[in-house]
């Protein structure tokens, strides 16, 4: 099976390129720069990377994104993640950053998506894989914190595909949101957003209902809700689950208990993706090998998942096709 996935071509449309920060590479910047982090070796840092919750992850997260500051910083750090998927047969990625975690510390927003974008630009010409971003909003900050980085991304609109809203997800439903989500869709980004991971049924609801989105990240907490279930298969709406990252955060105590299977006989469309894959112990082909062993998916359904990832993505109708018309020739 592990042969089988490795050959499986696929995209990805739930990465956060902080996430991917490798310990190397943070020791590496962070001297780089001259800062100082909490830890002396990287076995320390990676002995840090054990969650009891969704919290308990964030705190190191920002940590981690301490050292990056230079355009440098982050281009290394996204073409480092392209390196990694080159290897895994992934054609297509569908990058969320957070440029409030950035511009907070001073670091302009200009920096952020110039490093990024100039990463995802080399990898299409060196390894073919195709790639969007997603603006996210931290939605444990204010809206009106929002709007900011709304307006400083209104020059960059040519490089910025989507808007999404992450971080601490109990105590801020989507609803807190909604009018900096409408002024986002005016500005003709795509909404999508976090909802159901930690957050209940109704988050999701309000993520469809309030924002309008149209792609659900996580959802796992949907299958509370039976006419949840109903209504996203009705819109036609895909959740993007995250295997590793939710038994890492304590969301699922145990991958054999994982609700992917069931989310996919209820009839829900479902993709696979790393989420935050340096935290959570494994990039995307981890995520579909640990979730097949636990649920002993079927090559067929490995095939589908991977078929979601490419018609769910924001692709040209055309080109997901070309993808599509190659995984039915497995």
């Amino acid at each position: 099976m592990k042969s089988f996935i490795q050959n499986i071509p696929k995209a990805e449309l739930h990465l956060h390129i902080e996430g991917t920060f490798e310990p190397e590479l943070m020791f590496k910047i962070a001297k780089r720069n001259q800062i100082d982090i909490p830890f002396k070796t990287i076995e320390e840092v990676k002995k840090a990377y054990t969650f009891d919750c969704l919290q308990d992850f964030l705190d190191i997260y920002y940590q981690g994104a301490s050292v990056l500051i230079k355009e440098k910083d982050f281009y290394d750090l996204t073409y480092s993640y392209f390196q990694k998927s080159a290897i895994q047969n992934v054609r297509h990625v569908e990058i969320m950053f957070d440029p409030q975690t950035h511009t907070e510390r001073g670091v302009s927003f200009e920096t952020v998506i110039n490093g990024i974008s100039k990463a995802c630009y080399d990898a299409k010409k060196n390894y073919g894989i195709t790639s969007f971003l997603i603006m996210s909003f931290l939605r444990h900050l204010t809206e009106e914190e929002a709007f900011i980085t709304l307006n400083q991304s209104i020059p960059f609109k040519d490089k910025i595909k989507a808007v999404g809203l992450d971080s601490s997800e109990k105590g801020n439903p989507p609803s807190k949101f909604k009018n900096v989500f409408k002024a986002a869709v005016k500005e003709g980004y795509i909404p999508i957003a976090h909802a159901g991971e930690e957050g209940d049924a109704g988050y999701i609801w309000e993520a469809l209902d309030v924002l309008g989105v149209q792609r659900i990240d996580h959802g796992n907490n949907a299958l509370q809700d039976l006419n949840l279930v109903k209504e996203i298969i009705k819109r036609d709406i895909a959740l993007t689950v995250c295997p590793l990252s939710n038994t890492a955060l304590q969301v699922v105590k145990n991958m054999k208990n994982h609700p992917l299977k069931k989310m996919m006989e209820l009839g829900l469309k479902v993709t696979i993706n790393s989420d935050d894959p340096a935290y959570f112990g494994g990039h995307l082909n981890q995520n579909y090998i640990e979730i097949q062993r636990a649920l002993d998916l079927t090559k067929k359904d490995l095939i589908n998942l991977a078929k979601n990832s490419f018609k769910y993505s924001f692709l040209d109708k055309n080109i997901k096709n070309k993808h599509l018309e190659e995984l039915n020739q497995l």
